[in-house]
């Protein structure tokens, strides 16, 4: 029967695979330009721009969610219970107890965010405080702490670079192919390359950001995983994830840019529509509640 350790140790070694194949992409990517243009230098300064602009997001990343997502600084006095909830798991995870705010929402919801485990947050919306008892609010903090302590903000800007580069070379290639290349070893590879290259400048951008959505989408169930090992009570997140699910509405200020980083589609979509579809599945961030639920209580998925 798989367990929540089979899950950790399976998702943490999917999403590797995932990431290897990303970098199979953009590789593959960056070979057919420079084999067509014949000039390695455009693959050099579309790597330099992806790689400043998400070291600079990544490094201000906390900052930047925070003030999308409108969360507000709080304080033990403002909400003891919450505050003592948070860190004693952090000591408990052997982390520094992130910063805490809250989101005015009634959406039942929370996010992590932070580059490192010393300059991280973890942020609650009102209608999560509301509907969830204190073993299911436990249950959530330990799934957000565990994303930090688990890196994934890292990773996720990782994959960030990754896309952003596959989107420029992408367009540097449709832009610049009207001009011909620069091969110089005929015409045949040139044509070969060509070819290549403009199927993959349409379809690697939807190839990438399909792998970013499986990569956070496994990232959710190692999130559950680690969570859960940290409480030693799958019940309570697997009840909390059943409460949020079960309300309906998105959250007051959705923003496609923060949504992977919710426990929870902040969007209103999945499984509270009742249906799933496989292309709904594949451009979402968050796996479906009834999966994490069942791997979370070792049942079969």
């Amino acid at each position: 029967m798989a367990t929540i350790y089979s899950h950790k140790d399976n998702n943490i070694r999917n999403t590797w695979i995932l990431m290897l194949t990303f970098f199979i992409v953009v590789i593959a990517f960056g070979w057919v330009i420079s084999t067509y243009f014949g000039n390695p230098s455009l693959l050099y300064v579309a790597v330099i721009i992806s790689i400043l602009m998400n070291i600079g997001s990544y490094w201000f990343s906390d900052k930047v969610v925070i003030k999308m997502t409108g969360a507000k600084l709080v304080e033990r006095n403002h909400y003891p219970e919450l505050w003592n909830s948070l860190e004693n798991l952090s000591i408990t995870a052997g982390l520094p107890m992130p910063k805490l705010y809250i989101i005015e929402d009634n959406a039942p919801n929370a996010f992590a965010t932070g580059r490192n485990p010393e300059h991280s947050a973890v942020a609650v919306t009102t209608g999560l405080l509301k509907i969830l008892n204190k073993t299911e609010l436990e249950g959530v903090l330990a799934h957000e702490l565990s994303h930090i302590g688990n890196r994934d903000m890292l990773i996720g800007t990782v994959v960030v670079v990754l896309v952003g580069f596959v989107a420029i070379l992408s367009d540097i290639f449709l832009r610049s192919a009207q001009f011909g290349g620069n091969n110089k070893e005929g015409n045949k590879i040139q044509a070969i390359a060509f070819i290549a290259g403009i199927i993959l400048a349409i379809f690697a951008p939807l190839i990438a950001r399909l792998i970013h959505f499986a990569i956070s989408r496994k990232r959710e169930f190692l999130a559950d995983a680690s969570g859960v090992l940290l409480t030693r009570y799958p019940e309570g997140l697997a009840t909390a994830l059943q409460k949020i699910s079960a309300y309906v509405g998105p959250m007051q200020r959705p923003s496609h840019a923060t949504a992977h980083l919710f426990i929870s589609d902040p969007f209103d979509t999945e499984d509270k529509k009742g249906f799933f579809t496989f292309i709904d599945k594949a451009f979402s961030t968050h796996p479906p509640v009834k999966e994490r639920v069942s791997a979370l209580l070792g049942n079969k998925v």
